[in-house]
């Protein structure tokens, strides 16, 4: 029980010591409001606003139902170009697309010959480039599918596809940016918010009056885990509740209590990994030098930005050791599909126990360093 007091006490000064400082108080009310707002709305994996041109040599009916097929909000309206502006204008990254319809085009395939459309695609924006082409692909197949007619359209068609998403109707972007968003920005806070705590620590020279007092090292390590977890789970839920549910309307399907137990257990990895560097570290700049990389790894090869299957197969063996990469499947299983204990408790235990990894080797460097101290 005393154990469990002076954890509980030197918690609260964590707390105490963190509420007195603005800069990160600012930090973690901007990381769960501001960031995740500015990037879900900001960042669009489908088509809007795309500027589009058409070089249009053939001057036809079709070619002319073509033009005007490409609407908003995908589209802005289509300027018509000559052929010789093609080049230039791409050069100049003035359209993400034209579409250039060759001359006699109608005329060839009314009579039954395959003419074929050229589209120029600015693929520096990749994701704009690979969604684009497949909505001009579709459009322009509709257009000659009614252009053509019922009957011959259907001459080729023997059967109809008909897709239904699930957990995102509409494939709307914000609503994979918002909640991914979330859960990246409580690695982030985690390793700088547990950091920063032992840095404050050893810069104001508050580690010396610890060492005098009747406390072990683990009842130190284990009051900053709980102290600044806490605070990121109870941001990381009133996120999810204010911001992305509340100001942005979108639906949260799952429970929000199983999400913030499960934050809580991989919090405890994460602030153990965040105490693991800052041992390392003897100023912030250099813990922030220290942390960049192994956050940003942790965050961009978790699993929520690119899919493990996508990956290279050591690769995605590799980040199996990795505690974001367990709590990222967890946390699409809760929100958006709604997944109880019952189906993600094994994802959860893989992060307690790299979580124990983690704290056992932040113990052993934590010990090194308050006995340099002495």
């Amino acid at each position: 029980m005393r154990g469990l007091r002076n954890i509980f006490r030197l918690g609260l000064k964590e707390l105490w010591s963190l509420f007195r400082d603005p800069v990160l108080m600012v930090l973690v009310v901007y990381t769960f409001t501001g960031a995740v707002f500015t990037v879900a709305t900001g960042v669009q994996t489908e088509v809007r606003n795309a500027a589009i041109a058409v070089v249009d040599q053939d001057r036809s009916t079709l070619s002319e139902r073509l033009r005007d097929a490409f609407l908003p909000p995908e589209f802005q309206e289509p300027e018509l170009i000559a052929l010789d502006e093609m080049a230039p204008a791409m050069d100049r990254g003035a359209y993400s697309f034209v579409l250039q319809v060759p001359a006699g085009f109608e005329a060839d395939l009314l009579a039954g010959r395959r003419p074929t459309l050229l589209l120029a695609v600015d693929a520096t924006a990749m994701t704009l480039a690979g969604n684009g082409t497949a909505y001009i692909r579709t459009i322009v197949q509709e257009e000659v599918a009614d252009a053509l007619g019922t009957e011959a359209a259907a001459a080729g068609q023997a059967a109809t596809l008909v897709p239904r998403a699930r957990f995102n109707p509409n494939l709307q972007s914000q609503w994979f940016f918002a909640v991914m968003q979330v859960t990246g920005n409580v690695t982030i806070l985690s390793v700088v918010l547990s950091g920063a705590a032992v840095i404050r620590e050893r810069e104001q020279g508050t580690i010396e009056h610890l060492m005098v007092m009747p406390v072990t090292t683990l009842e130190l390590m284990l009051a900053k885990i709980w102290a600044n977890g806490l605070v990121v789970v109870g941001a990381a839920v009133l996120s999810l509740l204010l911001v992305v549910e509340g100001l942005m309307g979108i639906p949260v399907a799952g429970s929000i209590p199983v999400f913030a137990a499960g934050a809580g257990v991989y919090l405890f990895a994460v602030t153990s990994l965040g105490i693991l560097l800052a041992t390392w570290a003897r100023t912030m700049p250099q813990f922030g030098l220290l942390a960049i990389p192994v956050f940003v790894v942790l965050y961009l090869l978790s699993g929520g930005v690119t899919p493990l299957e996508a990956m290279p197969e050591p690769l995605r063996a590799l980040m199996q050791l990795s505690p974001a990469t367990h709590f990222t499947s967890f946390a699409q299983a809760v929100l958006y599909r709604d997944a109880g204990l019952a189906l993600v408790w094994r994802e959860l235990l893989a992060v307690a126990a790299i979580g124990g990894v983690f704290l056992g080797l932040a113990l052993m460097r934590f010990r090194r360093t308050m006995a340099a101290a002495r």
